[in-house]
């Protein structure tokens, strides 16, 4: 005897005429890649219900490298999740190319997540299988053919840098080289989106610099669409074309990085933002003067974006 499941929309959840209206009113949300309507995630624990995320509703373009930021505990893991259903939301809706992945049985999140490229923090490499095997190994798992597997991890590790580590193992690589294996076997299943969970994090900041190189040329050359979290604000000062702020499980603030980095409206985007408007590093400061010292001086301008325009 086979037990069906109803699944019940929460009261809060936008119906389907109302997506409708909400799309034809702004066009813009037709072209979006993931979108968060409502979404609402709520833990149950000893201590009793916890809400992670509240009212969640946003959407991230097709191609974009979009950045999610706020404090320890915000909310930005539990966020992530949500798009490839490694969390399962309690109410609203994720969709994807306009589609409710909440809908979707075994069978078809086994799919999404073949689209969904993930990277991590530890690597997550196993210390036993080479570079080669390292990235080849879900293609094996998914029954792909030896000819073909050669092929895309060969295009893989030449496109990440490695292709003359194939046959390392993971102890005799450095930090960059074991993340660039991660991203690597991120890509096999030529996915449509990349989430990046604190990627950078373990890395000096000249690694951090080249794994963003790495991930910018990704977005441009292959078309992805790159979300990432990370407590590193130069990060997605360097990379991202939008941001989001949470601040406990709430949005505080969204837009273009250029505005909200240069005008931070909500007092937790002006925390963590801080450490970025420190004025001129010390060795340039050290070498400024009112008169030019020599005929090839240059002049140094300080800009500060305020919000205001004439």
């Amino acid at each position: 005897m086979t037990a069906t499941a109803q699944r019940q929309l929460p009261l809060d959840t936008p119906s389907a005429s109302t997506l409708a209206q909400q799309a034809e009113l702004h066009p813009e949300l037709n072209r979006a890649h993931v979108r968060f309507i409502n979404l609402g995630k709520t833990y149950h624990g000893k201590q009793g219900p916890v809400e992670a995320l509240g009212n969640i509703d946003l959407a991230v373009q097709r191609g974009e490298i979009f950045g999610i930021i706020g404090r320890s505990g915000a909310g930005k893991s539990s966020l992530i999740r949500t798009i490839n259903r490694l969390e399962q939301p309690s109410s609203g809706r994720v969709l994807i190319d306009q589609v409710d992945i909440g809908e979707f049985d075994e069978d078809k999140l086994v799919e999404l997540r073949r689209r969904i490229g993930m990277i991590f923090q530890h690597f997550n490499l196993m210390s036993a299988k080479t570079v080669w095997q390292n990235v080849e190994l879900p293609l094996k798992v998914a029954g792909v053919p030896r000819e073909q597997r050669a092929r895309k991890v060969a295009q893989l590790l030449e496109l990440v840098g490695l292709q003359d580590k194939h046959n390392a193992y993971p102890a005799q690589l450095s930090g960059g080289q074991k993340q660039r294996v991660g991203i690597a076997r991120a890509l096999v299943h030529d996915p449509a989106i990349l989430l990046c969970d604190e990627a950078t994090s373990a890395l000096d900041p000249e690694t951090t610099q080249s794994i963003l190189g790495l991930l910018r040329e990704i977005n441009q050359r292959l078309g992805l669409t790159i979300v990432l979290i990370t407590y590193e604000m130069a990060v997605i000062r360097d990379i991202c074309h939008r941001v989001v702020v949470l601040e406990q499980g709430r949005i505080v603030e969204q837009g273009p990085v250029w505005q909200v980095f240069g005008d931070p409206q909500h007092d937790v985007s002006k925390t963590l933002l801080a450490p970025l408007h420190t004025g001129l590093p010390k060795e340039w400061a050290e070498r400024l003067s009112d008169q030019p010292q020599r005929p090839d001086a240059a002049l140094l301008l300080d800009v500060h974006f305020t919000g205001a325009s004439d």
